[in-house]
């Protein structure tokens, strides 16, 4: 691999990381606020090595692992570095069994804010979609019931990866929303959540985020060290953001739009590809720099606007 293709790979995956994880840059440090300071430190310090080294650092190698178990561990980290045409040739048979469970998972991602979830409106229809949320899981369901029909007659297994990433994704959401929902009820009741808890609540909504970086990384690139690195200096920035920046970054009120289009983009990259369809590699990270500077630039002129108004 080029190194200027791999700098910009990880690039992108770093971008990736720190738009799509701003809401849990965001409720980390509300939820930090009412803690201890040795809590805090506890999360901060430590936690991350559960959101970097085990989470973000594991699970792409575990990934690639069980989808060539004949690789065996080290060659599945390794992989992008050797030039043994074993190891290609069996990447290359299960990259479409990847692809479409990250494809799947993504795409019900985006559906899912595009229907459901509370947001600014940044994109002309963006409002219509918010008023038909019951139509998210009719949408859902028939793309899935295309995907799988249409995988049926090229591999069964690749229809099975489709209806497995469609799994993950209401299994990773479920709980997600549960332990927010948990935690809000403990705020009506006003209940005193232990430290424990709290600490507990967020490792868990970290490990949801974590998730939906991972995956999403695989459109980008196949080389685990790239995603290693890319991921995990995302993860540190949000952490600095969490400490440090998280009022400032809350006024880029689209940048969260920016990562859902590119969620989206990325999952049906990912779909396509699975399907024999070629895209360059390359062309992820540029698309992912281009809809998030988008957005970026769109959040930046609403602040200058709103600025100028108040005085």
């Amino acid at each position: 691999m080029e190194i200027l293709s791999a700098l910009i790979i990880i690039f992108g995956l770093t971008i990736f990381e720190v738009v799509i994880s701003i809401d849990n840059a965001i409720i980390n440090a509300d939820v930090l606020a009412t803690m201890e300071q040795r809590y805090r430190r506890w999360f901060l310090i430590y936690g991350i090595i559960i959101a970097v080294f085990l989470i973000r650092g594991l699970l792409p190698w575990l990934i690639v692992w069980i989808a060539n178990p004949s690789l065996g561990p080290v060659n599945s980290f390794l992989f992008a570095f050797s030039d043994n045409p074993e190891i290609k040739e069996s990447l290359e048979k299960s990259a479409p069994l990847i692809l479409m469970t990250g494809g799947i998972f993504l795409i019900f991602l985006f559906l899912h804010w595009l229907f459901l979830e509370p947001k600014h409106f940044g994109l002309i229809g963006e409002k219509f979609f918010s008023k038909q949320g019951a139509w998210f899981f009719a949408i859902a369901s028939l793309i899935l019931t295309l995907v799988i029909w249409f995988s049926l007659k090229r591999d069964p297994l690749l229809a099975f990866t489709a209806a497995l990433g469609s799994s993950l994704f209401f299994l990773v959401h479920g709980f997600r929303e549960y332990a927010a929902r948990m935690e809000m009820e403990a705020r009506e009741s006003n209940q005193n959540l232990s430290a424990i808890s709290k600490l507990l609540y967020l490792e868990v909504l970290d490990a949801s985020f974590s998730i939906d970086g991972v995956i999403g990384a695989f459109a980008f690139t196949f080389a685990v060290p790239l995603i290693l690195l890319g991921n995990g200096i995302g993860s540190f920035i949000v952490r600095e953001l969490t400490i440090k920046g998280v009022e400032k970054i809350k006024k880029y009120i689209f940048l969260k739009n920016g990562a859902m289009y590119s969620i989206f983009f990325l999952g049906l990259s990912m779909t396509l590809r699975s399907f024999g369809i070629e895209i360059p590699e390359i062309l992820s990270p540029l698309v992912t720099f281009v809809i998030i500077g988008f957005f970026f630039w769109k959040s930046k002129a609403f602040l200058n606007t709103k600025l100028n108004n108040e005085r």
